[in-house]
């Protein structure tokens, strides 16, 4: 059976950068930011982008076109005769379930924001009873695990409608509706009352800060943010390779996607850090600083009541985009391994998925005392750093080893699938680079 295609091209960019775009853009990056220090930290985090992630996405999206398959046979197809490549699969298909373990639950988070902020909830409350809001969702497993549900039905359902009429068709509006009311909401955090010491923390680096949070864990958290907000190393971005044409270079494709997805970061980060130091509110305070800061920042402007609501419906969306293009992966493991239908992939994968997010939903509350990094931790924070500072790098490792040497796919042949077609082409001149350098510097890190 023919592999389906997207569309057009707008579909695979718009597609390939809402897999990226997502809750490392509106959830993670605004904490991130604000606990290490903020424009120093944002300037790493570019860096990392440009020299480390930018290069991966081109190779992923490669391994998945000349493939034309999923993480789970990419490096079968590809790989040397005798050669054991093809065993990396374990290593992307656990990243992509491991990522839906816990990120099913913040898009819920999502969604139930959107329900409470429309039905008023947060009217009249102050930072304090907004943040009381925040813990008695927390506490309640029943209330989380319903929308975890809800999320996971609802991406799991979009897939089962194809890729073209389903994934591609919904994802598109999606995203457009997100840029729209995103550049809308940062001009007003801007030209909020009392903003400036916001933006100075923001746009202003002060290298102080990284000095006092320690070098090392600073470029540490820059580093995993950067294969977070991409989702490489996973084999979550090669899948859409996989269902484009040979009409385009991909190095283009590669840099469109990578610039949206940081756009959107620095539009969130706009949004908040104003509203943070407007309200006196803590920057870095973690995970709950897009919960506790903006309803705030509603309950203070004209219409907030309105804007709010069709904020956290877009932030929903950016969650939503991203678990759905991971849904879409998953699927394709099934179907590529198993070839059974898209359908039955659907509905096994959806139970699997449920039962593997109870742990997150279970672990803010009647697993609360399970701590793994010490008082405040919970069952979130270790999956994320089991993704983000672990499985993420090690994965991207492998795709560059298997690009770049001889023992894996090689670099001519990469180069040969990343230049075919029209646009921007990936420069030779960076082989010594990808081959030597950008493995140092993922294994140092």
């Amino acid at each position: 059976m023919a592999r389906e295609k997207f569309s057009s091209r707008l579909g695979f960019i718009l597609i390939s950068a809402g897999c990226a775009i997502g809750l490392g853009n509106v959830w993670r990056f605004p904490y991130i930011v604000g606990k290490y220090g903020g424009a120093a930290f944002v300037l790493i985090y570019a860096v990392f982008l440009l020299i480390l992630g930018l290069p991966i996405v081109v190779m992923e999206f490669a391994v998945g076109r000349a493939s034309q398959k999923s993480v789970a046979l990419s490096f079968d197809v590809l790989e040397p005769k005798g050669s054991k490549w093809h065993l990396a699969k374990y290593l992307g298909m656990a990243g992509n379930y491991i990522l839906m373990m816990f990120y099913t639950t913040v898009a819920g988070w999502m969604v139930f924001y959107f329900v409470k902020m429309i039905k008023g909830d947060f009217v009249g409350l102050n930072a304090e009873g907004v943040a009381g809001e925040f813990g008695a969702m927390l506490g309640n497993p029943g209330l989380m695990t319903l929308f975890m549900v809800l999320v996971v039905v609802g991406c799991f359902s979009v897939c089962a409608m194809g890729l073209e009429k389903g994934v591609e068709k919904i994802t598109k509006v999606m995203m457009v509706c997100l840029l729209c009311l995103m550049v809308i909401l940062a001009v007003h955090s801007i030209f909020m009352e009392n903003s400036s010491a916001g933006l100075t923390f923001y746009l202003k680096p002060d290298f102080s800060k990284i000095v006092e949070n320690g070098v090392g864990e600073v470029v540490f958290a820059a580093l995993g943010q950067a294969f977070f907000t991409l989702s490489i190393g996973i084999g979550a971005l090669a899948i859409f390779g996989s269902y484009i044409g040979k009409d385009n270079r991909l190095a283009g494709e590669a840099i469109s996607v990578t610039v949206l997805d940081t756009a959107v970061a620095f539009m969130a980060g706009l949004i908040i850090f104003p509203a943070c130091f407007a309200f006196n509110i803590e920057p870095g305070e973690g995970p709950s600083l897009i919960f506790v800061t903006l309803p705030n920042v509603f309950n203070n402007m004209a219409g907030g009541r309105i804007l709010g609501s069709l904020f956290f419906l877009f932030m929903s969306f950016a969650a939503v985009s991203t678990v759905i293009a991971v849904f879409q992966n998953i699927v394709s493991f099934a179907t590529d391994l198993t070839g059974c239908s898209v359908k039955k992939a659907v509905l096994c994968n959806m139970a699997v998925v449920i039962i593997l997010s109870l742990p997150c939903v279970l672990g803010f509350n009647l697993w609360s005392g399970f701590m793994p990094f010490g008082e405040g931790s919970n069952v979130l924070d270790l999956e994320d750093f089991i993704i983000s500072n672990n499985l993420l790098p090690l994965g991207s490792l492998v795709y560059l080893a298997f690009c770049t040497t001889r023992y894996g796919w090689g670099f001519e042949n990469f180069m040969a699938e990343a230049n075919e077609g029209k646009g921007i082409a990936f420069p030779r001149c960076v082989r010594f680079y990808v081959t030597y350098i950008l493995p140092l510097i993922n294994i140092s890190i």
